[in-house]
């Protein structure tokens, strides 16, 4: 931040907050995140708030991968690929422990889609519009040898190609992490239940604690609106389609996978995948419309359990993977704007889309890959409506972070500037992993003292994935998370007692593997002896 320039606050109590701002963003996921660092580079005063906590919807529920779309190269949509790519390159030369290269392998087999020649042709397109050659044709052994358990009838081979992953709620919070640094206020479970208006434009908006019900009024030169799948408020906003798309995390000893593999579903002809992440594989996705279902708490339903498992059996089916087998589940719903066409949901497009009206900007859809440009867009239009807040100029995205020898590259770009404090304030000791996951100890009580942690479902499925990697959602390290957070937070056995339980119900209600999951007897018989 600039000199002289107070530093941001992650704000405890509503009372704390000024009578005024700048700017005021509605939305904790990516875009807002996105749109909070790009803000923090100028001078205006910011605050971002979000009904629940940051990242708690679609940006800590998706696929984990930023990519460029190579599937959109197939409907024509050749400038959002384009786009989606070099923001891709950005992202990993600039933190690639936290969005890292995940090489892909597609098989190929004769007499299927994709044919070979049309990968090549297509990889050849993604390779140039990232400026550099990764895409080649694997031969048979060579495909074997890396992708063990594969489907052998006609398997001539495999083309490999480039993309990359992320910890998707991570990604979020290192951005806020930076916003905060150069002087944004944030506020997690503080909902915008009404926004003020004066002479036909908005001035501000009426904030609600989601715990102790305090309101408090603020006034703003500007609202953002990025709120994801919520439908939003203004008289110009689109109307959302949610899509919801289903995951299955499995032990890496179950389906052990070395890189990711993508491949065509028999039933529709979608794009599958798995792919190894923290610790676990991964197996996504499935893509339908999410009706009139809760947006904050999606659920995989048994469909999509048996679409994914029967996708897990086509391309390896010497594994006979089970619901049972999985250590979680989970959903999360697209932001897609309704273009009315009532197009497949796999055909619908991605692109955001921004809109306006006096004193009020929105941004509608859009790709977690892309959430920079998006940000850049919405803060054009801030500054036409408001000159006195210019656009900053383009610069990186993170600050640079100095390697240390004490912690891996992982956590370096996970914490990033504040990766000093990290090293300086957490105890030694707890420079240990979490069981059998790639969690440290350390990485636990840093989140409860500095990462505005305020349920135990925060800690255990966003500033870490404990929840969804350590099966029966981490129920084994409870003893010990437990002295963790009474030590940081002040719980007292019966605040500890009660988000146990909550944590539990939400738990089991939207990510064991079995509440959906195909209930054969061997489930059933493992379920009874755990």
């Amino acid at each position: 931040h600039e000199p002289g320039q107070a530093a941001g606050v992650i704000v405890s109590a509503l009372s704390e907050l000024p009578d005024a701002v700048d700017l005021l963003i509605i939305g904790g996921g990516i875009s807002g995140a996105g749109i909070a660092r790009e803000a923090a580079r100028g001078s205006a005063k910011v605050l971002l708030v979000d009904a629940q906590d940051f990242a708690a919807g679609t940006s800590s529920r998706s696929s984990k991968l930023v990519h460029g779309g190579l599937r959109y190269l197939k409907s024509g949509d050749w400038r959002l690929t384009l786009e989606s790519v070099r923001e891709r390159q950005l992202l990993m030369a600039q933190a690639p422990g936290l969005v890292a290269p995940q090489s892909f392998m597609m098989p190929l087999y004769e007499g299927r889609k994709p044919g070979k020649l049309t990968m090549k042709l297509g990889l050849a397109l993604y390779d140039a519009m990232a400026c550099q050659r990764s895409s080649s044709f694997c031969r048979l052994l060579a495909t074997n040898a890396q992708i063990p358990g594969l489907a052998q009838q006609g398997l001539l081979g495999a083309m490999r190609y480039m993309d990359a992953q992320t910890d998707d709620s991570r990604l979020v919070l290192r951005l806020l992490s930076e916003a905060r640094a150069a002087g944004v206020m944030l506020r997690n479970y503080c909902k915008a239940e009404l926004l003020t208006s004066a002479d036909g434009r908005t001035t501000g908006a009426t904030l609600t604690d989601a715990d102790s019900g305090e309101q408090r009024r603020i006034s703003a030169k500007l609202v953002l609106l990025a709120t994801g799948a919520w439908p939003p408020a203004g008289p110009r906003a689109p109307k959302i389609r949610p899509l919801r798309g289903s995951h299955l995390l499995f032990p890496n000893w179950r389906w052990p996978l070395a890189q990711a593999v993508s491949w065509l579903h028999a039933a529709d002809g979608r794009p599958v995948f798995a792919y190894p992440w923290e610790g676990a594989t991964l197996l996504g996705t499935t893509d339908l419309d999410h009706g009139g279902e809760d947006l904050w708490a999606p659920q995989i339903s048994a469909v999509e359990v048996d679409y994914l498992l029967a996708a897990a059996a086509q391309q390896f089916p010497s594994l006979d993977l089970r619901a049972c087998d999985a250590l979680s589940v989970y959903a999360g719903v697209r932001p897609i704007v309704d273009d009315g066409s009532g197009a497949d949901p796999s055909a619908a497009s991605r692109e955001s889309v921004m809109w306006s009206a006096p004193g009020l900007v929105g941004l509608s859809g859009g790709k977690l890959t892309t959430f920079r440009v998006q940000a850049r867009a919405v803060l054009a239009e801030v500054a036409r409506q408001r000159p006195e807040i210019a656009l900053a100029p383009e610069a990186a995205v993170f600050e640079a972070v100095a390697p240390s020898e004490r912690v891996p590259r992982r956590i370096a770009d996970r914490l990033g500037p504040a990766l000093p404090k990290f090293l300086a304030s957490m105890p030694g000791d707890e420079y240990a992993a979490v069981g059998a996951t790639p969690y440290w100890w350390a990485e636990l009580r840093w989140a409860l003292r500095e990462e505005a942690v305020r349920h135990l479902d925060d800690l255990l499925l966003r500033r870490t994935r404990l929840g969804l990697v350590s099966g029966n959602g981490a129920a084994a390290h409870m003893a010990r998370i437990r002295v963790l957070c009474m030590d940081e937070l002040a719980w007292d056995e019966a605040r500890w007692q009660q988000e146990l339980q909550r944590y539990q119900v939400l738990w089991q209600a939207q990510h064991d593997p079995l509440r959906a999951g195909v209930q054969s007897s061997a489930c059933a018989a493992k379920r009874a002896a755990a």
